[in-house]
């Protein structure tokens, strides 16, 4: 009778612990698990973002208007191509046309863009070239390099990489520039090189 009693009470204690006894074997086999699968992304990669194009477009027009129903800014090309992961467009045979409140119409083309939807910026490398058409503001100028940065929201056009700029008669090269489209103001740095036609006396 002892000896069943005695039996019972170690079988009460057993069950009291058995639950910390299974808690510790389900641990141990996650973490050994988890030690055993190979990733199956490099680290740093986000697994819910696609690294392939999500989609690509052919001869298309995107055309922007205000509330007015005004045309503020049209974007063209031969060929696009959207990356998801870095939410970019890549474009071929980009052209852009813009237009502000103020009348200002801006024209820019190159052998391709990137578009990127958070900077509101389009970056144009190859034979980049843009427009400023004549307004009250000042003459016709026109833009030329290898890479121009688009402000959209800013209206500016940035290069850190040499450029032309023809200005009227006036001739402009510069190492880098910042260009204000809705003034016609531009800042050139590093060696300039100006040739202005002579002026003609009254």
């Amino acid at each position: 009778m002892n000896l069943l009693m005695r039996l019972r009470r170690t079988l009460d204690r057993l069950t009291i612990y058995l639950p910390l006894f299974l808690f510790a074997i389900l641990a141990l086999g996650s973490w050994w698990l988890v030690r055993s699968v190979p990733e199956l992304m490099p680290p740093g990669i986000d697994p819910q973002l696609r690294q392939d194009p999500d989609f690509r477009l052919d001869q298309f027009t995107v055309k922007s208007f205000d509330a007015t129903g005004r045309l503020t800014r049209e974007i063209s090309g031969q060929s696009a191509t959207h990356f998801p992961a870095t939410q970019s467009l890549h474009i071929e045979g980009v052209r852009i046309l813009a237009e502000n409140e103020a009348g200002t119409r801006l024209t820019a083309q190159a052998q391709k863009g990137i578009s990127r939807e958070a900077d509101q910026q389009v970056t144009l490398t190859g034979q980049a070239q843009a427009v400023r058409q004549a307004d009250a503001q000042g003459p016709r100028v026109e833009l030329r390099g290898e890479t121009f940065t688009v402000g959209l929201e800013d209206e500016r056009l940035v290069s850190d990489q040499p450029v032309r700029i023809t200005r009227g008669a006036e001739v402009f090269t510069a190492q880098s520039m910042n260009f204000d489209t809705r003034s016609g103001h531009y800042e050139l740095q590093g060696r300039v090189r100006a040739v202005l036609p002579p002026r003609q006396t009254p």
